[in-house]
């Protein structure tokens, strides 16, 4: 058959849609609106092959609208404008509360996704996006304010073995062979929760062996003909920033398993080594700092050496320095530090500097006492001398917080015997 079977298998009826029973089960507020016939502009966000276009297309069957569908990666401003107003004029749908389906909706940018905003709020048409992407960073504030989002999930091993045995059951040419579903533990891992995935490797392995009078799915047919496709990752997208966000939590909690673990995650993936590395630079100074200076210094290298080699040996190098930094002492005080002054700054605007610290290069500068009485600190025993460095009314602020770690302990006690009260124990 030239359509493929994923295409064959989408369902006809919103009951007989698999899944996602948490915003759109017979329960649920959303249900009860579409059967009303009410239908509010949403965006629909979660991983490739849940569902999301054939949900759009299934609301506007049970809530009686008419839909058009546009692919954010093949339209732009001037195909937006032209839906709406044939829509406004009733000249393409004479039927109210049409819906918009604009697919893949993060690619349209901030421009493209503003065309929308007075259709969406006057009601003249009910958006429904698709996105795989997080729509709080791909969607403009806007736009989102007016819309409601429903998080899809990628679909549990019920769910998916629910869709085969559908398949085997209602697809006609299916129906025609005997299929048995003796293992499908292998099946199901390959499709990562991807519904389209796992009926495009199904048909694939149909195909394969629909000579066969009686055909049995097994984890090494599966093997055989699928071989152990490697985990969705796409290098652009959401599993991406949660991976390296899953790498970089193991790493800042002390588990060099975990952090191996999403390493190779990352490299089966393809993903950039040198991404890698500069994520590995960022721990080395967030969540080691001065608890292990040395920690940066060995991030830094690694990066150096990742960009003279590449793969795959730099997966051996990425691997060494996620497990020293796994397993080094830790402490955020740099980063909390820079933290608490950003915001201090923030709050308190661009005060004077103290005219002792102020620079004197020209005659009028020094006459107004640019540098006066400022202490040069080699000049005294330990070269140090109690003086102010801080702004006016800023004198008391203590913006450095040692964490437990030995060597921010050494430095705090460092401070207290140079500066006293100004760094008080915390």
């Amino acid at each position: 058959m030239s359509t493929p079977l994923a295409e064959r298998m989408r369902p006809k009826t919103l009951e007989k849609y698999i899944g996602q029973k948490q915003i759109i089960g017979p329960d649920t507020a959303l249900f009860s609106s579409i059967e009303k016939g009410s239908v509010p502009s949403m965006i629909l966000w979660g991983p490739p092959g849940v569902g999301k276009t054939t949900l759009s297309y299934l609301i506007a069957k049970k809530a009686n609208k008419q839909i058009h569908t546009i692919s954010a990666i093949s339209s732009g401003v001037k195909d937006v404008r032209e839906v709406i107003q044939k829509v406004e004029n009733n000249g393409l749908f004479n039927h109210e509360g049409t819906i918009l389906f604009i697919d893949e909706i993060h690619r349209f940018s901030k421009s493209q996704q503003d065309s929308l905003l007075n259709a969406v709020e006057k009601g003249i048409i009910t958006l429904i996006g698709a996105t795989t992407e997080n729509p709080s960073f791909e969607v403009i504030p806007a736009l989102l304010s007016r819309c409601q989002v429903y998080t899809l999930e990628a679909h549990n091993k019920s769910d998916l073995v629910i869709l085969l045995n559908q398949a085997i059951q209602e697809d006609t040419f299916l129906a025609s062979k005997k299929i048995v579903l003796k293992e499908t533990d292998l099946l199901l891992r390959i499709s990562g929760g991807d519904a389209r995935k796992l009926l495009n490797v199904f048909e694939l392995i149909i195909n394969i062996c629909s000579s066969q009078s009686e055909i049995i799915i097994s984890n090494d047919l599966v093997e055989k003909y699928a071989g152990s496709t490697m985990a969705f990752y796409d290098k652009q997208g959401e599993n991406h920033y949660d991976i390296i966000s899953a790498f970089i939590k193991s790493i800042r909690g002390s588990d060099p398993n975990a952090a191996v673990y999403w390493l190779a995650r990352m490299i089966e993936g393809g993903e950039d080594p040198k991404f890698i590395a500069r994520r590995l630079l960022i721990a080395a100074s967030e969540d080691i700092g001065l608890a292990n200076p040395t920690a940066l210094v060995i991030a830094n290298s690694t990066f150096q050496a990742v960009q003279s080699i590449g793969w795959p040996e730099s997966r051996i190098i990425l691997s060494q320095c996620a497990i020293y930094l796994a397993t080094s002492p830790k402490g955020n005080a740099a980063y909390e530090a820079i933290n608490h002054a950003q915001d201090l700054v923030r709050k308190t605007g661009d005060l004077s500097v103290p005219i002792h610290l102020r620079n004197a290069p020209t005659k009028l500068m020094k006459e107004l006492g640019y540098g006066e009485n400022y202490a040069y600190a080699h000049q005294f025993k330990g070269n140090f001398i109690y003086q102010e460095f801080m702004p006016e009314g800023l004198s008391n602020i203590n913006l450095f917080r040692a964490g437990s770690s030995k060597k921010e302990q050494e430095i705090k006690n460092q401070l207290e015997q140079l500066w006293g009260k100004k760094y008080p124990s915390l």
